[in-house]
């Protein structure tokens, strides 16, 4: 029998990435996306609601994510679920939890309409202050750095 686990989401940070590394040195993010849901009941009266998902990002989107994502920026991620467990120190029970680990990224617009990563420019410039960095474009990805010379338009 086949299987898939593909998750494809598109909402707003609830806070600022929280960065840190392995013991061998790989970049970890965690990020929690809103997720709205906007519908008429059968009263044809206006209904929301809210998913709260939290995503683990790796490597190099790991850092572009800390580097450039704020609370309310808007993302486009795709990824897997997984499932975490583990033994709840204070009462001793079993714990688990369900998450997205992302496979690709994507910039977006904050909720607000705003660019939420000030000027635009073609990606981060190592050797630079974090203060001087502006945003990637809006829309941009993080998730891969292929370049083929399509990409290199000539004005």
């Amino acid at each position: 029998m086949a299987n898939l686990n593909k998750v494809m989401l598109i909402g707003n940070l609830t806070r600022d990435p929280e960065l840190r590394y392995t013991p061998k040195g790989t970049a970890v993010a965690d990020i929690a996306l809103a997720i709205n849901r906007v519908w008429n009941n059968e009263q044809n009266q206006r209904q929301e609601e809210t998913t709260f998902v939290d995503i683990t990002l790796w490597g190099r989107q790991a850092e572009l994510a800390q580097q450039y994502l704020t609370k309310g920026r808007g993302a486009y991620i795709e990824g897997r679920l997984q499932m975490d467990t583990w033994d709840d120190k204070q009462t001793g029970q079993k714990r688990s939890k369900l998450k997205v680990v992302a496979e690709s990224l994507q910039f977006l617009p904050d909720g607000k309409g705003g660019s939420g990563g000030g000027s635009p420019q073609s990606g981060p410039q190592s050797g630079r202050a974090p203060e001087q960095r502006s945003g990637p474009p809006q829309g941009a990805s993080a998730a891969s750095d292929d370049y083929s010379e399509e990409d290199d338009i000539p004005f």
